[in-house]
């Protein structure tokens, strides 16, 4: 059974050339990709589950090295869509810079000139990556909705509401704590 290929992947970048060059590695395993070249039209495309991954630039600035541009874009992507992996890439790579990419979230920091099929494995490890947080989330929510449901049922009453969904008392405590109930 042949492996299904990730549905959309948003390529943020300023060069043209680079846009280019990943759209010709990645369009065989991709369905759509999608190209932008600034943190402003991110902003303006970014909706919740839309797309599998991001490849994202980390400099948008001539001249720039320090990684900052990637890094709010980062954060802004995290801020929509909690479960989409980014691919983070730069020309003036840094262990140091990629290290804090990674603690910010990123999926994997890839080096400009990249080799393609180190590429095609980050994108498409990322676009698993999302689909598992995704189905995670909604597992999430799933579990807080039962939990809901099972305290109006008892009207509160956490002995009963533990009871009905199989938990023990502090079990439920837990879960309860981890959704903000």
């Amino acid at each position: 059974m042949e492996k299904q290929k990730p549905s959309a992947l948003l390529i943020v970048d300023d060069d043209e050339d680079v846009q280019r060059a990943a759209r010709l590695a990645l369009t065989r395993h991709i369905e759509t990709i999608e190209t932008i070249s600034s943190l402003e039209a991110l902003a303006q495309r970014l909706r919740p589950e839309i797309f599998d991954a991001v490849l994202l630039d980390m400099n948008f600035a001539m001249g720039e090295r320090t990684g900052r541009d990637g890094l709010n874009g980062l954060a802004r992507i995290a801020a929509c869509d909690p479960a989409l992996s980014v691919v983070l890439m730069t020309s003036y790579g840094a262990v140091s810079l990629a290290v804090e990419a990674l603690k910010q979230g990123g999926a994997d920091f890839i080096l400009k000139p990249w080799r393609n099929e180190a590429l095609v494995a980050s994108v498409l490890a990322a676009a698993e990556r999302t689909k598992l947080g995704r189905k995670k989330l909604s597992m999430d929510e799933v579990e807080r909705a039962a939990i809901e449901k099972a305290l109006a049922r008892h009207d509160g009453n956490i002995a009963q509401a533990a009871a009905a969904l199989g938990l023990s008392r502090p079990a439920l405590y837990r879960r309860m704590s981890k959704h903000g109930l």
